[in-house]
């Protein structure tokens, strides 16, 4: 035995099935077949003129009916799927807002380090002077410590352009979520 959900599924299905075959061209060749059929029986002298018009206003008027509830059920169930596509656009709103909240602490956070890497370049390059004026007085022993500091410059200055990739990846990203609010 079916249950209610199933009965109600099952006419929703009948109703969108006639309310599709309603809006098409076999329907329209079918009621204008209907139409004509119903004129040419009384010319026939198969039926009496005012019963045929009788029996065409009913049918045409429960038809009418029938069809509005029909119409009346896609409608409801259109406002239903706009409802949920409306709030799938605010749930992808407020997304697109935290990312945006997100990417601008990123970018905060990548000119914060990018103050340090400068502050630490700028500390190398003292050291790397005091290292040079010891080196002066040692000669040679101390080549290994001027090796590691011109390597340590190296690592700082390709960290620096890393972030400075970091930096334009995440203003893309910026620029691309405003067009997206616009839209």
């Amino acid at each position: 035995m079916k249950t209610k959900g199933e009965n109600i599924e099952a006419l929703e299905k009948i109703a969108n099935g006639i309310t599709s075959w309603i809006g098409s061209v076999p329907s329209l060749i079918a009621h204008s077949l209907f139409f004509i059929i119903s004129f040419l029986l009384p010319l026939l002298n198969l039926v009496e003129f005012d019963k045929m018009l009788l029996i065409l206003t009913t049918v045409v008027s429960l038809e009418a009916i029938y069809l509005a509830i029909f119409i009346q059920m896609s409608v409801n169930k259109s406002n239903e799927k706009i409802g949920d596509i409306q709030e799938d656009i605010e749930d992808i709103q407020v997304d697109i807002e935290e990312i945006s909240e997100d990417l601008e602490e990123i970018s905060e956070d990548i000119e914060e380090i990018s103050e340090d890497i400068e502050e630490i370049n700028e500390d190398i390059e003292d050291i790397q002077e005091d290292i040079e004026e010891i080196n002066d007085e040692e000669d040679e022993e101390d080549h290994n410590e001027r090796a590691k500091n011109v390597m340590l410059k190296s690592n700082v200055n390709s960290n620096k352009n890393e972030i400075k990739l970091l930096k334009d990846q995440i203003q893309q990203l910026q620029e691309v979520i405003n067009e997206l609010k616009k839209e």
